[in-house]
């Protein structure tokens, strides 16, 4: 399972939103629209907050999984591929994150 990646999961995310298949989570999320997938998302991060701080390594590490899905149901209904996700972070790496975060926060001033 060590070769699965978020790439994959992508994948399998794309195909079953246009399956068709009533039974499918995915599809029924992805007809919902991006408001409900959104809703989700929310509630799969604090769900994984409240994990991370009871030190529950399990509940953790399943929070995650439910958080990365939620993620890329997010991004796919919003027509937003992984890999422009990755290119931004990779974008990021050349630099250190204080001197990055104050990029952005300068941007973000500049524009607003």
């Amino acid at each position: 399972m060590a070769d699965f990646s978020l790439a994959d999961l992508e994948t399998i995310i794309h195909q079953r939103a246009h399956s068709g298949d009533v039974e499918s989570w995915t599809a029924k999320l992805f007809a919902k629209g991006i408001d409900k997938a959104a809703q989700k998302l929310g509630e799969e991060a604090v769900e994984t907050v409240i994990a991370a701080i009871r030190g529950d390594r399990q509940a953790l590490v399943s929070e995650s999984a439910d958080l990365l899905y939620h993620w890329l149901v997010v991004l796919g209904i919003a027509g937003v591929p992984l890999d422009d996700v990755l290119k931004e972070l990779e974008g990021r790496t050349s630099r250190s994150g204080i001197a990055e975060k104050a990029a952005r926060s300068k941007g973000l001033k500049e524009t607003g």
